[in-house]
């Protein structure tokens, strides 16, 4: 059996797989975020140990943990955790979803030119570099203790092992990275006035990255394991998801929402936000357009009206029909990456009246995140991906309603597989597998058996259509009223 471990946003999931990969127990324990000041995310990492930690112990505690033979780790990208010399973190991390670097972001191209070739993506405040040229202006203090940067996933890693290690797919996402070589950019590196030996070593997601320590071990009822490399989430949900050839495709509806394809080579599109990164396996490399907001949408829109929860809301939605083009949702609650690059960008409904109801409010929650993703999937037809079958994944894929609705927005059918909603967990377990027996990806990474297929409804492609070009102006429309604000400030 192989343990997985996603290290999320809202929370840490923890899945039992067997040989066939088959789910055989699962754990989760939940987080919070903290957002001090204006586009401000933080976490501490403390708190991702704990969750850790209980999650594993509850499945120890069942049983569950006793034939585990290896583990994988999957978390949340871009999140800088700065180390001092003792390996403890000097301030909370801040996480992918914070937009207050905005302005280091200008500065990291100024000083590195080359970094859109280097690392095939722009500069955009949720990745890692960003964040470190934040803190050296900002907390000097701090950055002057800084002796190692490491990723979400990786500062838990150091806590289960003993090791300072990455992966080539996590490492991605910090701009320090030379893409297409897999390894650490020197330029990159000194251009945010960090040594190489501030980085972690790297391995591929299926290699083994270090051996569990002898007290967690015996904690979690395990013996000494094996810790495979892992994976950022996306890949490693690419990787739960059997999407691992060129132009397989995966839908992940979790706090973000993306399309990632996966490709054998490297394929850099920056000028529409498009981030090309490593995959988790050796030799592959995949595109992905993001939003910094989607099933977190949902969740926000809960809070806001008061329902009982997710599921309570979704149930207040009317007879769907046909798609009413009166009430728009632009779901930039955290700013936006892909297409628009735009950490300033913000929520907004458009439409209200006084017959607005919150299930109303609801609906609206889920096309403006489907019309989000159209945006994302034009941005990756544009630069050459070629998108095949697409598999849902995330806490997301457990809506049929939101299923039908990204379909018709999409244009696609969309297939719905078994373990979706555990995704990045599932991915993490698989990988494990890897590290223990050698096995080969196309032996491992098949999909899951599929358990339905949603087809877009007939009727909601006319409406759709009026509403996604309206949603485009609209935020057109907006971002133009703001720049003529700040300019006029």
């Amino acid at each position: 059996m192989f343990l997985g471990i996603d290290l999320g946003t809202s929370g840490v999931k923890a899945v039992v797989t067997d040989a066939t990969g088959g789910v055989l127990d699962q754990d989760e324990t939940p987080l919070a975020v903290s957002r001090p000041a204006p586009l401000w995310s933080e976490q501490d990492p403390e708190d991702w140990w704990k969750a850790t930690d209980a999650a594993v112990r509850r499945l120890s505690a069942r049983g569950s943990t006793a034939g585990v033979r290896a583990l994988g780790l999957s978390g949340q990208m871009h999140g800088a955790v700065l180390l001092g010399e003792d390996d403890r973190p000097l301030r909370p991390a801040i996480l992918w979803n914070d937009g207050r670097s905005a302005a280091a972001c200008r500065q990291l191209e100024d000083l590195a030119p080359s970094s859109r070739a280097i690392t095939g993506n722009r500069a955009m405040p949720g990745f890692t570099a960003p964040k470190l040229i934040w803190v050296r202006e900002h907390e000097p203090e701090v950055f002057a203790r800084t002796k190692r940067v490491l990723l979400p996933k990786d500062a838990l890693r150091l806590r289960l092992t003993g090791e300072a290690v990455s992966d080539p797919s996590d490492a991605s996402g910090t701009l320090w990275l030379d893409v297409a070589e897999r390894r650490w950019s020197e330029p990159m590196l000194a251009a945010c006035d960090l040594a190489l030996s501030a980085m972690p070593r790297l391995v591929e997601g299926p290699e083994e990255s270090g051996r569990l320590r002898a007290e967690v071990a015996q904690a979690w009822g395990l013996e000494r394991i094996a810790v495979a490399g892992g994976a950022g989430d996306q890949a490693a949900g690419a990787i739960g998801a059997g999407v691992v050839r060129p132009g397989q495709a995966s839908l992940s509806l979790g706090t973000s929402g993306v399309l990632f394809v996966a490709d054998d080579r490297f394929r850099p599109y920056p000028e529409r936000a498009v981030h090309a990164f490593c995959h988790a396996l050796p030799g592959r490399w995949h595109q992905m357009s993001v939003i910094l907001s989607a099933a977190s949408c949902l969740a926000w829109v809960t809070r806001l009206t008061g329902a009982a929860d997710e599921a309570a809301l979704l149930s207040e939605i009317d007879d769907p029909g046909t798609p009413s083009p009166r009430l728009l949702f632009l779901p930039y609650l955290s700013g936006e990456r892909t297409p628009h690059d735009d950490p300033d960008a913000t929520g907004v409904f458009v439409g209200l009246d006084h017959e607005t109801h919150r299930g109303a409010l609801a609906r609206a929650v889920l096309e403006g995140v489907a019309f989000a993703l159209a945006d994302g999937q034009q941005a990756l037809i544009d630069s050459g991906a070629a998108l095949d079958e697409i598999s849902v994944i995330g806490g997301g894929s457990r809506s049929g309603l939101w299923g039908r609705i990204l379909a018709s927005v999409l244009g696609r059918p969309l297939h719905y597989r078994a373990g979706g909603s555990l995704g990045p967990a599932l991915g993490a377990a698989r990988l494990a597998r890897m590290a223990y027996s050698g096995e080969a990806a196309d032996e491992v990474c098949s999909a899951p058996p599929l358990e339905r297929v949603v087809e877009p409804e007939p009727g909601w492609a006319e409406p759709y259509a009026e509403s996604l070009a309206r949603f485009r102006t609209l935020y057109s429309r907006l971002s133009q009223a703001g720049d003529a604000q700040e300019v006029h400030a």
